[in-house]
Formats: C-alpha cells, structure tokens, sequence
C-alpha cells in the first residue's frame, strides 16, 4: 500500500474550517447529490419504463429502465478522472461546487423531459445523456466530500468524520423514498404516474442552492494547502495513480463493489419485484424501505465509531460476512412475499450495507498521498459502481426470470466474498498521517 504525506506538512497550516462547518458541507452536500442519484433508481422501478421506453412487454420496459440507470455508472469513473484532475490540481472547494451544479442541473432537466408517446425517440435519449451527466456530477461528488471531512479531521476521528459523507446517502435515500411516498398518497397512482413523478426531479434546483450555500463559505482544506506548498501540482493525477498506485486502486475499488451489489439489489430491485411480482402497493413498499433505511442511518454512525476504536479491517470483514448472510437471506425473506419476512430482509440487508459503507469515507482517502488522493479515492469508488451497482439491477431481473430470487441472493453474498478477500489483502489505515 502506498503511504501518505506525513504529519509535519499537514501542521505547517492552521485548520481554517470549524468542525462544525466541515460536517454542514459534507454532510448536506452529499445528501442533495445522492437525492438526486436514487430518485432516478426509484422513478426506474416505478415509471420511467412505461413512461419513457415503447410497449412490447413489461419485463422489456423494466429492462429498458434499469439499463439507462445503469448508465450513470458508467460515466461517475470519467466523473472522478475529470473533477479528481481539478480537485488535486486546484482544489476541493471549487470542484465540489461544480460537481453539485452539474447533478443538480441534470436531474432538475430530467423532470421536464418528455415521455415516449410525445416525443418519441427523442424522450429515452434525452433521458439518457441526461442520466450521464448525473453520473458525471456524482463521480466527482464522493471522492470532494470524503476529503473534506477526512483533510479537516481531528487525529484518531477520522472515520468520524469521514462517516459524515457516507451518512448523506442514506439521508437522500430517506428523503427521496419519503416524497414519492407522499406524491402517491396525495395525488394517487394516475395523477402521479402522468405527472407527479416529475416533481421530485425539480425540486432538486431549490435544493442545489441549499448545497451551494453551504459549501461557498468554506476555506480550502489545509492538507491540501501544505501539499501545495510542498510541490507542484501533478500535471495528470490519473497517469500518476495508474502509473504508482494501482495496487491500493484494485484494492479499494474491489473492496468497495459489495455495497454497491447489496444497496441497489436490497432497493432498487426490491421495489421492482416487491411492487410488481408481489403485488405490494408502491406506497407500502416506500415505506418498507424508509423503516430499512433508517437502520442503514444508525448502522454508519455505529460502524464509524467502532473503526475509530478498532481498525477499519475488523469492522470491514464482520459486516462483509453479515452482508453474506443478508444474500443467503434474500430467496427465503424476499420471496415469501410477508410483510414480517419482506421487513426483516430489508432491514438486514440496509443494516449491512450501513456497516459497511461507512468505514470506505475513511478507508479510500487513507489508501492514497495528498498530490493524487481525490482521483485515486473517487476512482475507487467508482469503478466499483460499474461492477457492483450499474448493473445490479438488470442482472436481478435476468436471474430472478432465470433461477429464481436464490440465485439473485446469491448473487450478493459473491460480491461480498470477493470484497471480503480483498480487505483481507488490505494493510490497516487506521494510523496513517495524511
């Protein structure tokens, strides 16, 4: 593994930034950035299909829509490439601005883009380039935010603060589950499947200038200034970490995948199939999974504070072996279709994902130096997103329609495996200097 910039450089400059003011940022920035990645995966499971894909069947809609979800995937690595180069060139303050102008631009466009039956081929290409940019935005939100908290952190609470950012998902996630649910009960399923879908999407301007609020007043982070003090900024950060640093990239990238298998297989794809092959009312179903994310919500704060105290690897390898247990549960709990069994197998499978989520805002900062730490960290975690997440969905689809939700469970517990054998690779952070 790579080692960091030592101690002394970081001390050469003061913290300008309040700890309270470093939480705010990251903490709200990531929560508007992700409300407006899931809505997108929630509006996949429910609408976007019939409403932007032709009729042949429902299963081809459902395919259509998972596969443009999956494309932001694919773009959040060229995200992380394009605002990882700015952010260690010229800081994390002004990338982390423009990351959340372009989500936010993105997703308040989608909700004016229209349908098939308007605009024909036109309405799922617009929706797709659109879905790209929110990838592009994305890819350069995590890596800003998790250096924000971490740069800026006390010694021996890194994993604290570096929760903060992987907190923010969660509470997007709640968010944006709790006004669809709202838009359903307040408007019923017609007027929201005609317009009401829309609503979420353009809510996202008011809460980008939230976002930008909060994130104009900060100063830059101080281990970034004693960086730049030290040395030039690296003329391609991307060639140094693929050149010097691809070690710790597999590394992070691999231990990462598993919570992107379980998040989008325990959401979006049980929204899908718990909607449409048990019959649960989308409104029922929302609600499910606001209870599970809320035991994801306190599992990160949890998670973070027992890294703090053991290491990030302990804590790392028991929630990869829970997240195991959550794919065995999936065929079983999922499948019985009760509402007792249905609640346990989202909770445990969110509460997993809280485990082992939270520990990587700290994990993937440590893995790389200061001069390239916002690429190699936000490409970790995004090239992750292609394996474990941009098709995680479709993949459910197929196997559910192949072998039945087992094998979809399956699925999960050999992300988790091969996760697990990756963080055994891994060196302990816990008491690297950045």
């Amino acid at each position: 593994m790579t080692s960091v910039t030592s101690g002394p450089a970081q001390e050469r400059v003061a913290p300008v930034n309040s700890p309270g003011k470093v939480i705010a940022a990251s903490l709200i920035g990531t929560t508007i950035e992700f409300y407006d990645f899931y809505i997108y995966g929630i509006a996949a499971a429910l609408v976007i299909g019939p409403a932007f894909f032709p009729a042949s069947s429902e299963l081809a809609q459902s395919m259509g829509a998972f596969m443009s979800f999956g494309l932001a995937f694919l773009a959040r690595p060229l995200g992380s490439v394009l605002f990882g180069h700015f952010g260690d060139r010229m800081g994390r303050k002004t990338t982390l601005v423009a990351s959340l102008l372009l989500m936010g631009g993105a997703t308040a466009l989608i909700g004016l883009v229209p349908t098939y039956d308007t605009w024909g081929v036109w309405a799922p290409l617009a929706l797709c380039v659109l879905r790209f940019c929110q990838g592009l935005g994305l890819g350069g939100e995590w890596g800003g935010a998790a250096l924000l908290a971490t740069e800026n952190a006390p010694e021996g609470r890194r994993a604290w603060f570096g929760m903060f950012p992987q907190l923010g998902p969660s509470l997007g996630f709640l968010l944006a589950n709790a006004l669809f649910m709202g838009l359903l009960y307040a408007l019923g399923e017609e007027a929201f499947l005609d317009w009401g879908w829309r609503i979420p999407f353009l809510v996202s301007a008011v809460l980008v200038f939230v976002g930008l609020y909060v994130r104009m007043s900060l100063e830059e982070s101080p281990v970034f200034k004693a960086s730049q003090q030290e040395a030039a900024p690296r003329r391609a950060p991307v060639v140094e970490v693929l050149a010097h640093h691809k070690r710790p990239l597999v590394q992070g990238t691999l231990a990462m995948v598993s919570c992107y298998a379980l998040f989008y297989t325990s959401a979006v794809f049980a929204l899908s199939h718990g909607t449409r092959a048990l019959g649960y009312p989308k409104e029922t179903f929302l609600a499910l999974l606001c209870l599970a994310v809320v035991v994801m919500a306190v599992m990160t704060p949890v998670s973070a504070w027992w890294c703090d105290r053991v290491g990030r690897k302990p804590v790392l390898i028991i929630g990869m072996l829970v997240t195991i247990g959550s794919g065995m549960s999936l065929g079983p709990w999922l499948g019985s279709g009760s509402l007792v069994g249905v609640t346990a197998f989202l909770c445990l499978s969110l509460g997993a994902m809280g485990l082992i989520f939270a520990p990587m805002g700290a994990l993937l900062p440590e893995l790389f130096p200061t001069a390239v730490r916002y690429t190699g960290a936000s490409a970790a975690y995004n090239l992750a997103g292609i394996l474990g997440a941009s098709m995680a969905p479709w993949i459910a689809e197929l196997l559910v329609s192949w072998g039945g939700l087992a094998w979809v469970g399956g699925y999960v517990s050999v992300m988790a495996l091969m996760s697990l054998v990756a963080i055994l690779t891994l060196t302990e952070t816990r008491r690297i200097a950045l």
